[in-house]
């Protein structure tokens, strides 16, 4: 009923002309990890600025995970994903979703910090930063091996698994 009002896929199986998770999703990671890197400085040279720019990007990534998961759950669903990339992008999208609540209470734990303390940043924030940085290390992993190993939108892919070459 409702599939004449979608737009057809093209050979990247999306209804647009390509994916939109990864532009997005490289958003977040960059300003996550340039936080990340603004505090460090920060706390080591003392200088409180840039705990102000490290709390601006933080704010604007964890606004941003919720728009690269939104993406990211459109293109998995038109992936389909065959067999042997399957748990890799389930992995891949737990991850996302739980980095973005990772990444929400870290912001809100960074609020209370510059309500408090604007000045100073506890060395155990950098320490969950450093967590975060791994963690957000391996969804790279993720996502770059659901592309670059499983081709998932890729042409030939899509080609493949649309002729039944691909369980």
């Amino acid at each position: 009923m409702f599939q004449n009002l979608l737009p057809p896929l093209n050979d990247h199986n999306l209804p647009y002309p390509d994916t939109i998770h990864p532009i997005v999703v490289h958003f977040v990671i960059a300003m996550v990890l340039f936080a990340i890197l603004c505090d460090v400085i920060g706390y080591f040279a003392k200088n409180s600025r840039l705990y102000e720019v490290g709390w601006w990007n933080m704010v604007f990534a964890t606004v941003s995970i919720f728009v690269a998961i939104v993406f990211g759950q459109v293109e998995a669903g038109l992936a389909t994903p065959y067999a042997a990339a399957a748990s890799d992008l389930n992995l891949h999208t737990l991850l996302g979703w739980s980095l973005s609540g990772i990444l929400a209470a870290i912001t809100g734990w960074r609020y209370i910090i510059r309500l408090q303390t604007p000045e100073f940043l506890p060395a155990t924030y950098l320490g969950v930063d450093a967590a975060l940085t791994l963690i957000v290390a391996f969804q790279i992993y993720l996502g770059d091996k659901l592309v670059w190993v499983y081709g998932l939108h890729s042409g030939p892919v899509v080609e493949a698994a649309r002729g039944g070459l691909l369980q």
